[in-house]
């Protein structure tokens, strides 16, 4: 009983410190949003955004997000460190067998791609998902290498802390396989709602489809891959083509 109220304990610090925290907010930023006077269609959410007006200040404070976004991650990696021993190998985050992992990532990514720009069109029509604004490219010289690695960080955190580690420690409290994922893409679901329902929606499947590919090839590589190319995507690719969508 104590092994798990310590398991217990850890993972709501881990979360806490972490996406957890991210999905408090993106709840609280979704009541904003739905108790507005223009309603949730009737708002902006922007990613990627200039952190100051000043740009070697802004370039700081992006370096500064990135690099200490990335210490949950090596929080993680070091506590299945102390449990497990060779976190990189218990989870499967290693470069080694490429001809495993980069086909896998490229597949997820056009699995999951693909039906998610239809899902974010389809809720922006159905006023279920707020607008997204994404960075101006043409900002800066170093924007575009930022907003790649931002999308590094984000596909570190999100499959190492969602995946990774915490499939370890709900096997580790004793919930089967079904049951994990069904957390970890609850959890994935909750942090994007400040996007709206469409971003709960469209998380949440690709957390049930990341949690069986996890299930059957006990690797968190192609997941990796597969949430940057998602990213860089979003991050760099709506911003070309983003004003061409056919959305109010």
């Amino acid at each position: 009983m104590t092994n798990r109220k310590q398991i217990t304990s850890e993972i709501i610090i881990v979360f806490a410190l972490s996406l957890g925290a991210s999905a408090v907010y993106s709840i609280v930023s979704l009541i904003a949003k739905l108790t507005a006077e223009a309603g949730l269609a009737g708002q902006t959410t922007l990613i990627n955004g200039a952190m100051a007006q000043r740009e070697w200040l802004d370039f700081t404070y992006q370096i500064l997000s990135i690099a200490f976004g990335l210490a949950p991650v090596a929080l993680a990696l070091y506590l299945l460190w102390q449990s497990v021993g060779r976190p990189f190998e218990a989870i499967g985050l290693q470069l080694a067998n490429p001809g495993f992992w980069i086909w896998r990532g490229f597949a997820l990514a056009a699995v999951i791609g693909i039906p998610g720009l239809a899902l974010y069109v389809g809720s922006r029509l159905l006023g279920i998902s707020s607008k997204i604004v994404p960075a101006d490219l043409n900002e800066y010289w170093w924007t575009i290498p930022i907003l790649l690695l931002a999308a590094v960080k984000a596909a570190l955190l999100e499959e190492v802390l969602v995946i990774g580690y915490l499939f370890d420690r709900l096997q580790r409290l004793g919930i089967m396989s079904n049951g994990k994922i069904l957390i970890s893409a609850a959890l994935r679901g909750s942090y994007h709602l400040y996007q709206g329902f469409g971003g709960f929606i469209g998380n949440f499947v690709m957390g049930l489809v990341f949690g069986w590919a996890y299930k059957k090839w006990g690797r968190v590589m192609p997941l990796v891959l597969a949430h940057f190319i998602l990213d860089a995507v979003s991050f760099v690719g709506y911003s070309l083509i983003g004003n061409s969508l056919p959305l109010p």
